[in-house]
């Protein structure tokens, strides 16, 4: 039977020796240890047990209690903070679609106004009449049919 000190407990738990002494007082009678002339503890192995079996206990509950609550308090607030995050994302991501609809229509719509001719309002008094057509002011007669060269070719007439 190996006596081991009070030290000596405190440090394979880490923890202080008056917390050894308190576990000591809360063990049952029976599982006291006894004291030598002194007034010392003599602690054998079965005590030993004995501490080390309270003070897990003790230290789960304590972690228990302590935690718990406050853990499920924190886990449905973060819950409840994903769940929002996961709505505003979905948002913005409809949002993002609905705006690249609308860049994709109108790039359409411009791509249509510069691909129709446009008239100015000097065409539009002159609708139905062509540049190349020879009306009674530029007329002669004859036609003069030399290769024109160049978009201004025609103004050469």
């Amino acid at each position: 039977m190996a006596n081991k000190t009070i030290s000596s407990i405190a440090k394979d738990l880490n923890i202080s020796r008056a917390r050894v002494y308190q576990i000591i007082d809360m063990l049952d009678d029976n599982e006291k240890p006894s004291k030598d002339s002194n007034d010392r503890y003599l602690i054998d192995d079965s005590v030993v047990n004995a501490i080390r079996k309270y003070y897990a206990n003790s230290n789960t509950k304590a972690k228990q209690e302590k935690t718990s609550p406050i853990d499920d308090k924190v886990l449905d607030i973060m819950r409840h903070q994903l769940d929002e995050k996961d709505r505003q994302i979905e948002k913005l991501t409809q949002l993002l679609d609905q705006q690249q609809q609308l860049n994709l229509s109108t790039n359409r719509q411009n791509e249509k106004l510069l691909d129709t001719p446009q008239k100015t309002s000097e065409d539009a008094s002159k609708d139905d009449t062509d540049v190349s057509e020879p009306t009674e002011g530029n007329y002669k007669g004859e036609e003069n049919k030399t290769s024109k060269k160049g978009l201004f070719g025609w103004l050469r007439r």
